[in-house]
């Protein structure tokens, strides 16, 4: 039986948002990842319904072109299946995304991981890092979360993208990695 003390439920952070101190904190290998800001899955979302827009009205046209040449076409038989696959991936797509993503960042490094069918686990070292990057788009900007993009030397791999961060956290993120670059150059 185990007899260690856990924190107590109010000293935690909520699920879904980065703790302030995580800029800070080093980070064990085997701990959990930092998950990105909530409303980065609502952020997927919208993109993902905004591919889908296109698609349907390709389809309505599609019917309309066929019924207009007398073809014996059902309305809905080519929009109906399509908007039913994208419901379903508008709910579903966005939430693997997003839990697939996470991040974890130690006194001189960065850790990325992603990815629903290819998976990828980044390490990028401080060291390595030459400019940082935070960018937001119309839609994060709405949200109030940013991507941040760490940019290294190197031709393959040679910049790492951490979207879905708090925009604040983004900003104390790429302070706290520039504080260490110059801690290290000097």
């Amino acid at each position: 039986m185990d007899q260690t003390a856990s924190p107590p439920a109010e000293s935690l952070p909520p699920a879904g948002a980065a703790p302030a101190s995580a800029a800070v904190r080093p980070v064990a290998e085997g701990e959990e990842l930092t998950k990105l800001h909530p409303n980065y899955r609502t952020v997927l979302r919208l993109q993902t319904t905004f591919f889908f827009i296109p698609v349907l009205i390709g389809a309505l046209i599609a019917e309309a072109a066929l019924a207009s040449e007398g073809a014996p076409v059902p309305a809905g038989l080519i929009a109906g299946p399509l908007l039913l696959l994208a419901i379903v991936l508008v709910i579903r797509l966005p939430q693997r995304r997003f839990a697939a993503r996470g991040y974890q960042m130690s006194a001189d490094r960065l850790r990325v991981v992603r990815g629903v069918l290819w998976h990828s686990d980044t390490v990028v070292p401080f060291g390595r890092v030459q400019h940082i990057d935070v960018d937001q788009g119309p839609l994060e900007r709405a949200f109030g979360i940013a991507t941040m993009t760490l940019h290294t030397a190197g031709t393959h791999n040679a910049s790492v993208d951490l979207p879905g961060l708090g925009e604040e956290h983004a900003r104390a993120m790429r302070e706290e990695i520039r504080a260490h670059i110059k801690r290290e150059s000097l």
